[in-house]
């Protein structure tokens, strides 16, 4: 190969268009003999601007009333679960003292259920009964509420009076004596007299 072959020929460039046909603006420089009148903003643009920021002002407002009213709900709704909570600790605490052995003997004791010596046992499967098959006697072994039970403080039974009769006075004794409340505090607060 020789090197003529790999050089490229120059081309020629292509024809400059013509001058004449192009459109140049017209620049001429003029004096400012007045101020050129101003045209009037156009109603509609003023109105769809003030229109806009009222939306959004109204839209805040709106927002941040939604949000002062769910905090309120929710303030509510917390007052009401902790008064539930309150609700469900104080039964289960009652339910632990009634379901205790002692207040479940005390009430069996006040049904008439006695307490039998020695347990029987019976077999489902072909009926035959292992133990003592005499019946308690008319005496418990255990007394639930004799000098050895254990004071259970879950166990809080209203002291009910008994009735005697219809009349008025038994109805007032039935009722629980009144607590002894504090004086009434109307001229400030109570002092100790000193001399």
């Amino acid at each position: 190969m020789s090197l003529n072959a790999a050089v490229r020929k120059p081309r020629a460039l292509p024809a400059s268009p013509d001058r004449s046909s192009d459109r140049t603006p017209n620049r001429r420089l003029q004096p400012v003999t007045g101020t050129p009148v101003r045209r009037k903003p156009k109603l509609a643009y003023a109105l769809v601007a003030v229109a806009g920021a009222m939306a959004i002002g109204a839209a805040q407002i709106g927002l941040s009333l939604a949000i002062t009213q769910d905090s309120f709900v929710l303030a509510g709704l917390s007052s009401q679960q902790h008064e539930l909570d309150l609700r469900t600790d104080a039964l289960q605490e009652d339910l632990t003292g009634m379901s205790s052995p002692q207040s479940l003997a005390t009430s069996a004791a006040g049904l008439g259920m006695i307490v039998a010596g020695s347990p029987s046992y019976l077999r489902l499967s072909d009926g035959a009964v292992f133990g003592a098959v005499t019946g308690a006697g008319g005496v418990s072994t255990i007394n639930p509420n004799g000098a050895g039970a254990v004071s259970n403080a879950l166990l809080q039974h209203p002291v009910v009076a008994p009735t005697t009769g219809d009349d008025g006075d038994s109805a007032d004794a039935a009722l629980p004596p009144a607590q002894e409340l504090p004086p009434a505090i109307t001229d400030g607060l109570p002092s100790p007299t000193t001399r």
